[in-house]
């Protein structure tokens, strides 16, 4: 499992620790400061899953353009 702050490897990693953390939460037993832990980094996790799906669709939408004179330019993803 990734540490608490750091970037998970990839977004299959991220989409098994949040489902991981969704598991936890669901059960009900984690205490009130445990479950709001668990909860940040969950959003956080959401987050980056999303951004990563944004960014992948942005590269298939450029790899798929009809245009075929249109230059390419090298993929750089936004700063958070």
């Amino acid at each position: 499992m990734a540490k608490k702050n750091d970037a998970p490897a990839s977004f299959e990693t991220a989409l098994t620790e949040l489902e991981q953390i969704v598991t936890r939460l669901e059960s009900g037993d984690l205490p009130l400061e445990e479950a709001l832990s668990e909860f940040e980094r969950g959003v956080q996790l959401a987050r980056q899953g999303q951004t990563k799906l944004q960014q992948a669709e942005q590269r298939v939408q450029i790899l798929l353009s009809e245009q075929e004179e249109a230059p390419l330019t090298p993929f750089t993803p936004d700063a958070e």
